[in-house]
């Protein structure tokens, strides 16, 4: 009933009598205005008007994440075929391992909107609220040499970056890319500050890969944050100053990833979306310190190598050095970035 009617009202144009709803669906008008009501508690806003009947405001305006949105806004080819929605989750990263076990096939895609046990790089716990945020992870059975897998964490970082300029970006905001794989918005000329953070988990058979799973956590719609991360992470909303449809923003990202994944799964290298990275990584031309456990040093930021190394000149030198990404961490001289 819920579904039905909900279907109804979205393919409308304008308001659906609560007549026809009944006639259509064949119950009373008591079992319309129940399932109006389970819809409006959902978050759907839904206008009644007398002698017209009910009309579905846009749920991108409302912001509303569920199976159904999400089927509503994903155009992907593979990527979230199956797609499997769930409110509260441990980490989608497991998920999607367990779902791997289970023979799923690649470009299954796990999403959710709170995590219990999140997981950052280095064994770091990500923080995973419930209200305003989107955790998400695909499954990817690569046929490639495993030196090579890493380097999708530089992909998914793009394609978070794509999906966010299709959104519609303030003239006051800046969207880019801390290498290697940090999403950073800086907003009225100001720091930037880190927007998602991304997971990429990759599992051997002897010398072959046996899946690789890449998990992204975005800061959409959260308005406050811990004294502890304040200084170094912010939110789309906040940036944008409006709110953000999580399902929209979520289809967007897999569409510009299954594009991106597909020009590196041909050459097992970035050299196909090298240009489009570099044109969002905000350490180019910028001084950096490589926080090398063999000794720091700081050095300017010229670009990334075909394989995702951050090219850097020391300072006092002329000869570049290649850093590794996931071996070595980089930050700003002055600050994050």
């Amino acid at each position: 009933m819920r579904e039905k009617i909900l279907k109804m009202l979205r393919n409308a144009d304008g308001y659906v009598s609560g007549q026809k709803l009944c006639e259509t669906l064949g119950v009373s008008r008591t079992a319309v205005w129940k399932a109006i009501g389970q819809l409006r508690e959902e978050g759907y806003t839904i206008e009644a008007v007398t002698n017209r009947g009910y009309r579905l405001q846009d749920p991108q305006e409302t912001d509303i994440l569920n199976q159904e949105e999400l089927e509503e806004a994903f155009h992907t080819r593979w990527a979230g075929h199956p797609l499997l929605y769930t409110q509260q989750t441990g980490s989608t990263n497991d998920d999607i391992m367990a779902l791997s076990d289970q023979g799923y096939p690649q470009g299954t895609v796990t999403v959710a909107s709170e995590q219990t046990k999140g997981k950052g790089r280095r064994g770091r716990t990500w923080v995973s609220p419930a209200q305003g945020n989107v955790y998400t992870s695909i499954l990817l059975r690569p046929k490639m040499d495993p030196s090579a897998a890493p380097q999708s964490t530089l992909v998914i970082a793009l394609a978070a970056r794509e999906a966010i300029l299709d959104l519609g970006v303030p003239e006051n905001v800046k969207v880019g890319i801390k290498w290697p794989n940090d999403v950073v918005l800086s907003k009225d000329g100001g720091p930037y500050r880190k927007c998602c953070g991304i997971l990429t988990e990759m599992r051997l058979e002897e010398t072959e890969i046996r899946d690789v799973t890449i998990g992204i956590g975005l800061n959409i719609n959260e308005e406050s944050f811990s004294e502890e991360i304040r200084e170094t992470a912010t939110s789309l909303k906040l940036a944008f100053g409006r709110t953000i449809s999580r399902a929209n923003l979520t289809a967007l990202l897999w569409e510009h990833f299954e594009e991106d994944y597909e020009q590196f799964e041909k050459t097992e290298d970035l050299s196909g979306v090298k240009a489009a990275y570099e044109s969002g990584l905000v350490n180019i031309g910028r001084e950096v310190r490589v926080l090398d456990p063999k000794g720091e040093y700081t050095g300017m930021a010229k670009g990334i190598t075909d394989h995702g190394e951050l090219i850097v000149v020391p300072t006092g030198s002329e000869r570049a050095v290649l850093v590794a990404n996931g071996e070595i961490s980089v930050r700003g001289v002055m600050g994050y970035v």
